[in-house]
């Protein structure tokens, strides 16, 4: 309990020395305890730095996900009052559903260090190798009808961008629907999945899963991916703190939570400003016949706006979309 409560006041600090005694009074334990505190923290990975007559300051936080320090640290209404992480989990949308049948609270986090069978829309693989990216699902219990949650995908990109830009200044882009991108390469993927009462129709929950590739390099992507894919590390040229990102994009998905049912438009307005698939050639595919055209807008439903060849209008709100330029299409 106590490398807890020392951590929760060297966060809290923000860099600041504070001083053995300080730290003995406050927490009601010797300064014996807090020296051990402080080292059992240090093997954890917490980079702590100490001083004589002026105690000690909290320099880093381990890469690694920490789900304590996580709580601890964020400061949020719903999403994130809760975090689990795990060392390897098939599908971190899998637990969080699993979770959410067996009546876990509204706003559990689920963060994995490694997914094994890690998923993307339309059954495809979403490659996840361990230590490299920030694989978190976030299970969410709004009061709302189903239709309401449809737009939670489009919610959920422009909350990771924002939780990217947060932690590392990376400015990344969404390609309709739920892509990331950067460099004009794939930077992450979200997959949305719900439950839904069958007698009554009604909303049981919905789970949002989020994958970011941040610090894999070239030799971590394999087949068709290696030439689409691209990580933060890559794009920017160094390292980005893992715990870092989690801890933003937890604050930015109760964001996006307190908005479900309600007012979107600055969500709206920022994902038309992200979005690289307006003004380009398209090419739609699972949704009807395979057709192309120009994507020209996003409506206020996040739906996409095509112009066909023969001018005539049409709005796009399931199935894929490739984007000329992008992912190989030419």
């Amino acid at each position: 309990m106590s490398q807890t409560q020392i951590l929760k006041l060297l966060l809290q600090a923000q860099g600041e020395y504070l001083s053995g005694e300080r730290l003995s009074e406050a927490l009601g334990i010797t300064r014996a305890a807090v020296w051990k505190g402080v080292e059992a923290l240090r093997r954890r990975g917490y980079d702590i730095e100490s001083k004589t007559r002026r105690g000690y300051r909290l320099c880093a936080v381990p890469d690694q996900p920490d789900a304590q320090a996580l709580m601890e640290q964020v400061q949020v209404h719903t999403v994130g009052r809760v975090v689990r992480c795990f060392e390897t989990l098939d599908s971190t949308n899998n637990y969080a559903k699993q979770a959410a049948q067996e009546g876990a609270e509204n706003g559990l986090v689920v963060i994995a260090d490694q997914q094994t069978g890690g998923r993307g829309r339309l059954g495809r693989a979403f490659q996840s190798p361990p230590k490299r990216g920030l694989y978190l699902s976030a299970l969410l219990r709004p009061h709302v009808l189903p239709e309401q949650v449809l737009p939670v995908t489009a919610l959920a990109a422009v909350a990771a961008c924002n939780a990217i830009e947060r932690a590392c200044g990376a400015q990344a882009q969404i390609k309709w629907t739920n892509d990331l991108v950067l460099g004009e390469k794939k930077l992450a993927g979200i997959l949305t999945e719900m439950g839904i009462e069958g007698e009554s129709g009604a909303l049981q929950y919905v789970v949002v899963g989020i994958g970011i590739n941040v610090n894999h390099q070239r030799s971590d992507f394999s087949g068709d991916v290696a030439d689409m894919a691209t990580s933060l590390r890559m794009e920017l040229g160094e390292p980005v703190a893992r715990s870092a990102l989690a801890a933003a994009l937890i604050e930015e998905l109760d964001g996006l939570y307190q908005v479900i049912g309600g007012d979107m438009s600055a969500y709206l307005a920022d994902y038309r400003r992200r979005c690289v698939t307006l003004g380009r050639q398209v090419r739609i595919l699972g949704s009807g016949p395979e057709r192309t055209g120009e994507a020209v807008a996003v409506d206020e439903n996040f739906g996409l706006v095509i112009r066909g060849a023969n001018g005539a209008l049409e709005t796009v709100r399931s199935g894929e979309v490739s984007v000329r330029g992008l992912y190989g299409y030419v």
